[in-house]
């Protein structure tokens, strides 16, 4: 953060995307940025919890010395960017019984990290919004194969709370900075 905070106030700044898995790339568009003459870059993964699978994929394609920041799971701005985006809901629909953080799953080994900074970035934000114990909590979804995922499971969840007569319930995807075919499909469609 100190880094980027620094280096604004000696603009030019150069602020610009790339992907990991699609186009541009993120090797394609660290050429460009060096042939701009950035001479140093922060990356920044829009993952907002750590986990090895995401982070460190980015890290394997990157230049030795490039930075990177590793998460934001617990960073002010993100977490009054999702209360916000959640009191807007709210203003227009009313407030559901029940909010459900619904988290990207993995497996459970080695995900201790991961599962430490989804439960923290959702107990900020219940904070944030005022919600009492009960009216929230935090699930995983996107889990296939064998092995045991972290749980608790989101759409078992919503069907037990169906089943104990919670009329409305309201789910966001911290995990995820904008929608995508697991946001879209498996939450959109799929629960609701």
């Amino acid at each position: 953060r100190n880094y980027l905070e620094e280096r604004a106030q000696q603009l030019p700044l150069v602020v610009d995307y790339a992907m990991r898995y699609g186009k541009p790339s993120i090797p394609d568009k660290l050429q460009s940025m060096k042939a701009q003459h950035c001479d140093r870059i922060l990356l920044l993964p829009l993952y907002p919890q750590y986990a090895e699978s995401t982070q460190e994929s980015v890290r394997d394609v990157l230049p030795p010395g490039t930075k990177m920041l590793e998460t934001f799971h617990d960073h002010p701005a993100y977490i009054d960017a999702l209360a916000a985006n959640l009191r807007r809901h709210w203003q227009k629909n009313g407030p559901s019984a029940v909010l459900v953080m619904s988290f990207h799953g993995l497996p459970k080994k080695n995900s201790e990290r991961y599962e430490r900074e989804c439960r923290r970035t959702g107990e900020l934000l219940a904070a944030k919004l005022g919600l009492k114990d009960g009216t929230w909590q935090v699930t995983f979804q996107s889990r296939f194969g064998y092995a045991d995922w972290l749980q608790p499971y989101t759409e078992p969840t919503l069907v037990e709370l169906a089943q104990k007569g919670v009329k409305r319930v309201d789910v966001v995807c911290p995990g995820f900075v904008s929608d995508c075919l697991e946001t879209l499909e498996e939450i959109g469609i799929t629960a609701r």
